[in-house]
């Protein structure tokens, strides 16, 4: 499966969370950082929702970029 994860990035550290995922966060010094964790967290999310007999959720959210003249 693949799920789109959204990177913001801040004055101090990065973040990213899942938004098919909703929870499912994580926070880095460096987006290489946070994309190791939310790795981990997409991973311990989805196991912990098969533990508690939850249905795990498919994949839905798109992502494309949108063109806009500034």
């Amino acid at each position: 499966m693949k799920y789109v994860v959204l990177f913001e990035h801040s004055e101090t550290n990065w973040s990213a969370y899942v938004p098919d995922l909703p929870g499912c966060i994580a926070t880095g010094k460096t987006k290489a950082e946070t994309e190791m964790l939310i790795r981990e967290a997409i991973e311990f999310h989805i196991e912990g929702m098969r533990l508690d007999g939850e249905p795990v959720p498919p994949p839905t959210t798109e992502v494309e970029y949108v063109s806009i003249s500034a």
